[in-house]
């Protein structure tokens, strides 16, 4: 208890001595950690999931092999661990090929390391929303190349074919949990982790399968509306939902959720 008698939250480190899970590492992982530093906080990064190789590895490095040639109009991205495969593969995107994200989280994944996005829906954050703006702005047949991991519902596919646009879906990665240290399960179990950010039900789903007992003070904010509701299907009880899907966005709400209101703030 002493540690939080030592950073009493400020206006401009509203988050100041509280402990946050990060629950992806790599360049992203860094950015929110970062953000977190700015607003007082100590970032504790531990990557919940990962991906793993494809089971089609050939018809992967073809299509990623067409897509530095130039052979797709567009390039469509549902998770930011397709991000991680583009980057792991070194991945060339040509200036021709237009790169459609489906959340702010993705497009901040692709610009971590150094890729350009073009289109993020404005509305609706889903594969749906994302099939709807391209069919809307594309009137013209286009070749598209949609990345996905495995147990995703082909829906972007499906929706931009019906258009009438030629759609290459391929599998990029399987998802596949990441065991935590001992340390950090303790920290969670302890309450010594003050808050999780969850920013995928893959990643909802490995808070609830590696952290069995969380206590009830720790907050678990979901990065939108639609992850909160993959979370509550995993089984976890959300207590804040961000209301933009960006970092930054689920920062603040983290920050507000943690300050007691003024009235109960001491003279």
């Amino acid at each position: 208890m002493n540690e939080g008698h030592r950073h009493t939250p400020t206006p401009d480190k509203p988050l100041a001595g509280r402990r946050v899970l990060v629950p992806r590492g790599g360049p992203w992982g860094d950015g929110v950690a970062a953000s977190l530093r700015q607003r007082g906080a100590v970032p504790v990064i531990a990557p919940l999931i990962n991906f793993a190789p494809t089971n089609d590895q050939a018809t992967l490095d073809q299509a990623l092999s067409d897509l530095a040639d130039g052979a797709f109009d567009w390039l469509t991205l549902t998770s930011a661990t397709t991000v991680d495969v583009l980057y792991a593969y070194r991945a060339v995107i040509p200036a021709r090929t237009k790169v459609a994200a489906v959340g702010e989280t993705t497009a901040a994944a692709m610009q971590a390391v150094g890729y350009r996005v073009d289109l993020v829906p404005e509305r609706d954050n889903s594969a749906q929303g994302m099939a709807e703006q391209m069919i809307a702005l594309e009137t013209e047949p286009r070749s598209v190349l949609t990345l996905r991991s495995e147990i995703a519902k082909p829906v972007l596919t499906r929706l931009l074919i019906e258009a009438g646009h030629h759609v290459r879906s391929v599998v990029a990665y399987r998802t596949v949990g990441v065991p935590v240290t001992e340390k950090i399960a303790g920290d969670v179990h302890s309450g010594r982790i003050n808050a999780i950010l969850i920013t995928s039900g893959s990643v909802a789903e490995q808070v609830v399968e590696q952290f069995p007992e969380i206590p009830a003070s720790t907050v678990i904010a979901a990065i939108g509306p639609r992850t909160a509701k993959d979370a509550k299907r995993a089984g976890l009880t959300v207590d804040v939902v961000a209301e933009r899907q960006t970092v930054d966005s689920l920062i603040e709400a983290v920050a507000r959720f943690t300050l007691p209101p003024e009235s109960e703030t001491p003279a």
